[in-house]
């Protein structure tokens, strides 16, 4: 097997061997200046994101540790050399070595060797977050061939994936932790390789980070133009409002806007007319994933589909959208929305022939209707979807009794919990509270501060929270932590909705194993329809661009990558 520079997904490589930088990058971008970032949160606990215990700092796995490739911005799923000077994998992808550059090192000049990247491997796959287990699972062996290459052999047939997700690996130093516990969550700054280190902090307020001027991949093709700041400082702020506030005061440079209602009225004063601070909505064409009221399915009272259905009648988007959002935003009917990856009409041709062995397993519906989220646009009124709520409720045993709805057998009343961490968040539930409390049900709205609600939400200790499944445009193994029944059970996981589904699981082998973009397409398609159907959230929105601000002094190439605005491309101007 010939080495090779980069590795795609599927086909070829967009960039050849010889390739200078990436297309979107800027390579004459000038080095310097110092870029102050604002973290909404309560601050952070630890300097190990590798681990479930504790809240890591910002930007430790981007800046401090390099991996063994890195993708482009611009491709569904491509991959090139970064630690890794080459790739060599067969055909079937049964095994992939990475034959690693001499030149690689640490912050303390300890080269990067082949026993790291072993060790790096073991250790996550043993002490490291839940994830990790169920991302590298298709893994058999690991072999240290030389000082400088390192074969991992896979066992699963077929899965395109495992070898470029493998290289997303950040490469941990086993020098260094032969005398340290890898798991402590402790501030005591760790050793990495990447373009910066941890210069000062202040526990829980800020931390600043400085460019390694002697960063040893500084000239390669994946990093030329990139990095560009000597400085980038995160200031943590536990109010939204008084972030905003901070931004526009000069207080920090840059801001992606995620409020509706800010971007429509708060961005206006004087140095937004004179042009010192700038504001863009950029258009990207990356997977909008799904943002969405998730139900914790092993919660009783969530177990019944038709009553998590029926709970998404009473969510009037339409309503928020026009008196909340100022009308920027799309429903959200998809958890690969914004891509050809999403489902949409009824199942045909490929896709039904994937779903059809699974039909006896599987409600009708997934069949014989189109999943749309319930909607009080045109005709249909919000008095119309309860009325339907109402009408699925009553098919899973419950019924109004006193004013209260309980269920038949039990005598159970329907109460739950929406957990929030963002107080700006409440204007929407509340709403929606407020409707729910129409049909007899008994809600609560409880708001906690950032660090706790990470802790619930890790341990499922919730009823309805509001999360972001992202999605790329290549899914693949990460689906496992997202929906698979081997992880509803394991805190820490991303099955948030506790997905516990044998079709399911067989949907989502099915998508790792996929040959070629083609039926990636008709089996991610497939996988998503199903899911729908199974109503384990209460889809929200979404938007196809970046709503940024920042201050003049900043710069950005000319070209934005399809995967949106990257503040590590940017520089310092005049």
């Amino acid at each position: 097997m010939e080495p090779v520079h980069g590795l795609a997904m599927h086909g070829e490589p967009a960039y050849g061997p010889d390739f200078r930088h990436f297309d979107y990058v800027n390579p004459d971008a000038p080095k310097g200046g110092r870029l102050r970032l604002a973290v909404r949160a309560n601050g952070y606990d630890s300097f190990n994101p590798f681990v479930v215990r504790g809240v890591a700092a910002a930007g430790l796995s981007g800046y401090l540790y390099e991996t063994l490739l890195v993708s482009s911005a611009d491709e569904p799923f491509s991959a090139y050399g970064l630690i890794a000077e080459s790739i060599e994998t067969p055909e079937d992808r049964s095994y992939v070595a990475y034959n690693l550059r001499p030149e690689a090192q640490f912050h303390d000049g300890h080269p990067i060797t082949a026993e790291d990247v072993a060790f790096t491997f073991e250790t996550l796959m043993e002490e490291g977050h839940p994830f990790y287990r169920s991302y590298y699972a298709g893994v058999e062996n690991v072999t240290v061939e030389s000082e400088h290459r390192v074969r991992f052999d896979l066992g699963e047939s077929n899965n395109r994936e495992l070898p470029l997700i493998l290289g997303q690996m950040p490469v941990l130093p086993a020098h260094y932790y032969q005398e340290r516990s890898f798991g402590e969550r402790g501030l005591n700054p760790p050793l990495g390789s990447g373009p910066y280190r941890i210069k000062e902090f202040e526990a829980g307020r800020y931390i600043t980070y400085e460019r390694v001027e002697n960063y040893w991949a500084r000239d390669l093709p994946v990093r030329t133009g990139r990095y560009n700041f000597d400085q980038l400082r995160y200031d943590y702020y536990s109010d939204e409002t008084v972030s905003l506030e901070a931004f526009k005061a000069g207080d920090y440079d840059f801001r992606v806007e995620s409020s509706a209602k800010n971007w429509a009225t708060a961005y206006t004063g004087d140095r937004f007319n004179s042009g010192q601070i700038v504001t863009e909505a950029i258009e990207h064409e990356r997977p909008a994933g799904m943002q969405a009221f998730i139900f914790n399915s092993r919660r009783g009272q969530f177990a019944d589909p038709r009553v998590r259905r029926a709970i998404a009648y009473a969510f009037d988007f339409d309503w928020a959208n026009r008196n909340l959002f100022h009308d920027q935003y799309a429903r959200t009917n998809s958890y690969f929305e914004n891509s050809e990856l999403a489902s949409s009409g009824l199942p045909e041709g490929r896709e039904l022939e994937i779903l059809e062995p699974f039909r006896d397993q599987l409600p009708e519906e997934v069949f014989t209707e189109a999943y749309e989220a319930p909607s009080t646009e045109g005709d249909q009124t919000l008095r119309d979807n309860l009325r339907q709520a109402m009408a699925l409720l009553k098919q899973a045993g419950y019924g109004i009794q006193d004013g209260t709805m309980v269920h038949g057998e039990s005598g159970e009343p329907l109460s739950f919990e929406f957990l929030l961490h963002q107080k700006n968040f409440e204007r929407i539930v509340l709403p929606f509270k407020k409707n729910l409390e129409r049909l007899g049900m008994e809600v609560e709205v409880r708001l906690v501060d950032t660090n706790q609600y990470v802790e619930r939400v890790q341990n499922f200790d919730f009823d309805i929270v509001t999360q972001v499944i992202a999605q790329s445009d290549s899914p693949g193994n990460e689906q496992r932590d997202f929906w698979h029944s081997s992880v509803a059970g394991i805190k820490g996981s991303r099955n948030y909705a506790g997905v516990s589904d044998p079709v399911v699981d067989a949907l989502v082998e099915q998508v790792i194993q996929a040959p070629d973009r083609d039926e990636l397409v008709h089996r991610t398609r497939a996988l998503d329809r199903v899911l729908l159907h199974g109503h384990y959230v209460v889809p929200q929105w979404h938007l196809s661009m970046d709503r940024i601000a920042y201050w003049s002094f900043l710069e950005r190439p000319q070209t934005t990558p399809k995967n949106g605005v990257d503040i590590d491309n940017w520089w310092y101007g005049n």
